[in-house]
Parts: C-alpha cells; sequence; structure tokens
C-alpha cells in the first residue's frame, strides 16, 4: 500500500478532498476477476475487534487526497479495470462520491468495500457503482457485540437490501472469529442471505496478522463451516487465514 504525504486541507474550488490513508497502485484480490487500484480511505464508524485496517478507523490517518488518486490512475489507463474505493469506511466520507463519479467519467469501472454503516449515502453511491464487497458481520440483532456500534444491525441490513435492490453485483463475506461468531451464528447468516438473495458468500477465517490482538489468534477451519450452506449460493468460498 503506497502512502503519499500531501496537504489535505481543501482543493482547488472549495472541494473538500477525500481524505485517504493509502493506495495500493495495482490489486488482483480486491476485485475478484479485476486489476485494480485500492483506495484505503481513512475513517469508521465502528470498532470490529477483528479489524485489519484498524490504522484507518480515524481520519488522523489520511496521508494523501483524491487528488493523489487521480494522478495514479491517469497514468494507469488500459493497464487498470478499476479502482475499489476501500477503508476504514469509504461511506463515511461524502466526498467519495464526487470520487466515484470522477473515476467513472475517466472510464474505469467503480468498486465499492463498505460494511453498510452509511445505506443512504450507499443509496447515492450505487449508481456510480459496478461491484461491492459489503462485509456480513454477524446476524443482524447480533451486530453490536461485533461492531460495538450502536443499531448497527439495522444499517447493515439496509445497506445489503439497497445493493439487492439496485442489482449491482456484489460479494457478501463474513469475518469468523470463534470468540465473536458461533457455528450457529454462521448457520443463521448463511440461511438469511440466501433467502434474501445473495448469491455470493465468502466465509473468511480470522487472521491475527495486522489486527490489535485484542481477540485470541484462533481460527476456523472450511469442515467448522454447517454442511449444507456451501450448496445455497451460486458462488461460495472459504478464505483461510
Amino acid at each position: 500500500m503506497t502512502s503519499l504525504t500531501p496537504g489535505v486541507g481543501c482543493q482547488e474550488g472549495g472541494r473538500r478532498p477525500l481524505l485517504i490513508g493509502g493506495i495500493q497502485p495495482f490489486s488482483t484480490v480486491d476485485w475478484p476477476g479485476k486489476l485494480a487500484c485500492v483506495a484505503f480511505l481513512a475513517g469508521c464508524p465502528w470498532r470490529c475487534p477483528y479489524c485489519q485496517n484498524a490504522a484507518l478507523q480515524t481520519r488522523e490517518a489520511a496521508t494523501a487526497t483524491d487528488a493523489d488518486l487521480f494522478r495514479l490512475l491517469g497514468a494507469r489507463r488500459g493497464l487498470l479495470d478499476g479502482v475499489v474505493f476501500s477503508g476504514g469506511e469509504p461511506l463515511a466520507q461524502a466526498a467519495v462520491l464526487d470520487s466515484m463519479r470522477e473515476a467513472k467519467e475517466m472510464g474505469f469501472e467503480v468498486g465499492l468495500h463498505t460494511c453498510g454503516a452509511f445505506p443512504d449515502r450507499l443509496l447515492e453511491a450505487l449508481p456510480y457503482l459496478d461491484w461491492v464487497g459489503l462485509d456480513v458481520k454477524a446476524p443482524w440483532d447480533a451486530y453490536d457485540r461485533v461492531t460495538r456500534g450502536h443499531a448497527s444491525g439495522k444499517a447493515a441490513l439496509a445497506s445489503l437490501t439497497a445493493i439487492l435492490d439496485a442489482g449491482v453485483a456484489m460479494e457478501a463475506r463474513t469475518t469468523w472469529h470463534p470468540a465473536l461468531l458461533s457455528g450457529e451464528d454462521i448457520r443463521t447468516i448463511g440461511h438469511d442471505l440466501a433467502a434474501r438473495g445473495v448469491t455470493n458468500w465468502a466465509v473468511q477465517a480470522y487472521r491475527h496478522i495486522g489486527t490489535t490482538g485484542e481477540l485470541p489468534d484462533e481460527t476456523v477451519y472450511p469442515s467448522d463451516v454447517p454442511e449444507e450452506l456451501p450448496g445455497l449460493f451460486e458462488h461460495y468460498e472459504f478464505r483461510r487465514a
């Protein structure tokens, strides 16, 4: 991830800059099947203990702006399929909408990684999006124990509904640490997503490297996933730690 160090004040014309904690110029893993640039935006309202980008949870982590991102994109036309706005939580910044539109106007496809904390802003973003990776963190009524936010499950469910209603390509993914989610929780999540029409789901084993170390260094295995769940989805993947 490339870290840049310009000023982060208002840009020309008074437009508020996008606060970026780092830029990955080339990635083959952040958007399945695409070669993309990834902008990791600073700031997130939730505090999930397994977060691997905890350093980006505050906006003070910003080291670059959208000006840096678009200089990079301008030099990579024809080399990249698209750009992914990741984080942190990208939709915590209203300025991301302008950046999404600008990327589309440059001819890039646009992807988004989101926790679903801002369903209203997601509705504004969906016309610019070609793909969304949505974190589904827990059964909807148990969200707050993972996010440490208030009514976070309600927001995430509204975001999922908006994506499905818009018909935008998506992947739902659930990070599983056994101290946070049980096998029955995973079963509940899987059946709920399938019933709502999600066709692409990834279960991600917890990775200890890069976290704050708050959780014990434990993991889960493919055999821990309730056996009926993979067959509920057109595309299912277990991602190892």
